[in-house]
């Protein structure tokens, strides 16, 4: 690995921290480096500011002169809640910036490293392009699609089972370092959404519990067309502690979404598709406008499905337990989203691991 590749892979690092915690802006780090030191570090603040570039110029200071910038996505150029970026590395004095990626989004897609280059900076792009590409996937199609990036989180059996028959117990697939996982997945995303059959069946939670992390509190989001699900669920009684939104489609009940208001629920509306069922795409639609780059879909197997047919599931992580149910049971996934997932024209593998006895498989839509 090269010099500039190291620093920006540190760089990339710096950017992680912020997934989850920087929403609608984008999670960016930088390094300032002189003379192959590190003197300056930044990423991307919760709520999106300081960007991670003027941290990083802070901490080098006057010794930013003559150095080099990595930084994970192309520098603003336009005047926001916060000068442009590209004007503080120009006048900072900075000799050159590579940068990994250029932002899609309109009012920078190009013009940042333009501004850098006609200021006489040597800027280079494109290193670990495909690294950063993935990190900030969610504000990519934010800008692109209109929509966030959806995480689709699977649990099941080593035959395929997410749940036993219907008239038998809950059954609990996965062990503690692979929930541990699931935590931490939770606080890396924006929110945190379930249908409302996983809602009323499992009555969760879908809280942060991991400590030093009590803080994160990503968006609960239920997706319920018909506003079924009951006041006296968890979610609803935690609402005023944790934000909820509920989305219901177009027509449902007006008296159930007072009471749920009553409770501090927020609800709001989408579009219903043929079935009356809310249409996914106008669901993800409304929360892209609301500034959220990252879902993480902790759904049923209906839901599942959905998200996969009609495109928008972008990264799949299935936990798989090394136990069988060995009876007839829920199927984790359909034939059709399973066959979706192996098919190299839809979905390619980016990882597999272990956590503790279960193994976890990673899958990222074919953009």
């Amino acid at each position: 690995m090269t010099d500039d590749a190291r620093f920006m892979a540190a760089a990339l690092n710096f950017a992680r921290r912020g997934l989850g915690r920087v929403a609608p802006n984008p999670a960016v780090g930088a390094l300032i480096v002189r003379d192959g030191v590190v003197i300056g570090r930044g990423a991307t603040a919760p709520g999106g500011r300081p960007h991670a570039e003027v941290l990083a110029l802070k901490e080098a200071g006057p010794a930013a002169a003559d150095a080099t910038l990595y930084v994970t996505l192309e520098p603003c150029s336009h005047h926001g809640h916060t000068p442009p970026c590209a004007d503080a590395i120009i006048a900072a004095g900075v000799a050159r910036v590579v940068s990994a990626l250029e932002d899609p989004d309109p009012r920078v897609a190009g013009l940042g490293h333009r501004r850098l280059r006609a200021a006489g900076i040597a800027v280079e792009t494109g290193l670990l392009a495909e690294e950063a590409r993935r990190a900030n996937l969610g504000h990519i199609l934010r800008v692109t699609a209109g929509r966030p990036m959806v995480t689709l989180k699977l649990a099941e059996t080593a035959d395929g089972f997410a749940a036993g028959p219907a008239d038998a117990p809950r059954l609990k697939i996965t062990g503690a370092v692979a929930n541990s996982r699931v935590h931490m997945l939770r606080a890396l995303h924006d929110a945190v959404m379930v249908g409302a059959g996983t809602a009323r069946a499992d009555d969760p939670q879908l809280t942060v519990r991991l400590p030093g992390l009590e803080e994160r509190k990503p968006l609960r989001i239920v997706l319920d067309s018909h506003l079924r699900l009951p006041v006296s669920s968890r979610l609803v009684q935690t609402a005023r502690s944790h934000p909820t939104l509920i989305i219901a489609a177009e027509g449902a009940s007006q008296e159930a979404a007072a009471r749920l208001a009553d409770h501090g629920v927020e609800v709001a509306w989408a579009k219903a598709d043929s079935s009356g069922r809310i249409d996914l795409n106008a669901a993800l639609t409304l929360l892209g406008a609301r500034g959220l780059t990252r879902i993480f879909c902790e759904g049923g197997p209906r839901l599942a499905a959905a998200l996969i047919a009609c495109g928008l599931a972008d990264e799949v992580i299935i936990f798989q337990s090394p136990a069988r149910l060995g009876q007839a049971g829920l199927p984790a996934l359909d034939a059709p989203s399973r066959a979706a997932l192996v098919d190299s024209a839809l979905y390619r593998p980016v990882g597999q691991a272990s956590a503790g006895e279960d193994i976890i498989r990673e899958y990222e839509r074919i953009i």
